[in-house]
């Protein structure tokens, strides 16, 4: 049997990148996906693509209409919710003395507000299935921090924070809170403009896992906690980062 047989998931960000990845795999794994972004016209390709057992909204997960009427029209569309998978994210480069404040808050507005408001949006809707999973993407900059992206870590610490919370409110209703925390994953968010001239490969040389991540990876951990194989895990913390977080190799100490 398909790990998502008769699920229903929304996928933040679900137009590109890791979204998207999550996305075709839910489906693969049987599940009807709402994927729901600020691009609609890569969104609904996405569905297109898809079938049947998708369908595309506009979402900017900063504004609470938009989540109201986004799980309205998820029920409308396929009867239910039972999977939150918070991926949407952005972030500004600059270091605390000058990033103004307007970048300071769209990081917040998106990356930390966004979680709260889709966490507090389908409480209802995954009371009325009986209960149902939340995937808060963080990162591992919400585990340590990163010169030069002050908001991006304090919005993803929050993120880490808020699903504890969130687990320990949630769990009454059957509802588990889980926090993902990936490194670098090659997506469009690492591959964009700010990272121009950054030599990628030299970036990961020293990770136990010398590489980028790939999208698919991280989808098959969002998958094992959006399922029943993580029905007793809540409130915690999953790190798929090449083993950054266990440290970086530093050339020439141990031979080869």
């Amino acid at each position: 049997m398909k790990k998502l047989e008769g699920k229903v998931a929304l996928i933040t960000g679900g137009a590109r990148g890791q979204g998207e990845a999550e996305a075709r795999l839910f489906v693969e794994q049987g599940a009807r996906v709402i994927i729901a972004d600020v691009t609609d016209d890569a969104g609904a390709e996405v569905a297109r693509s898809l079938g049947d057992a998708a369908h595309s909204i506009h979402l900017d997960v900063a504004s609470e209409e938009n989540w109201t009427a986004a799980i309205a029209e998820t029920l409308d569309v396929f009867g239910r919710l039972d999977i939150l998978v918070n991926n949407a994210g952005i972030f500004r480069i600059g270091l605390l003395e000058s990033l103004s404040l307007a970048d300071y808050m769209a990081v917040i507005e998106v990356n930390q507000v966004g979680v709260f408001l889709g966490m507090r949006a389908v409480v209802q809707a995954m009371r009325g299935a009986g209960g149902g999973s939340i995937v808060n993407i963080s990162s591992t900059a919400g585990r340590e921090g990163v010169e030069g992206m002050i908001g991006y870590v304090g919005s993803k610490w929050a993120v880490r924070g808020m699903t504890k919370t969130a687990a320990m409110e949630l769990g009454r209703y059957g509802i588990r809170v889980n926090s993902v925390h990936p490194g670098a994953v090659d997506t469009p968010l690492i591959n964009s403009g700010e990272f121009a001239g950054v030599d990628q490969s030299a970036a990961y040389a020293g990770l136990p896992i010398p590489r980028v991540g790939q999208p698919e990876e991280l989808a098959k951990l969002v998958l094992f906690l959006a399922c029943d194989d993580s029905s007793y895990s809540t409130g915690s913390e999953f790190t798929a980062d090449g083993g950054r977080l266990a440290g970086i190799r530093e050339p020439g100490i141990v031979a080869e």
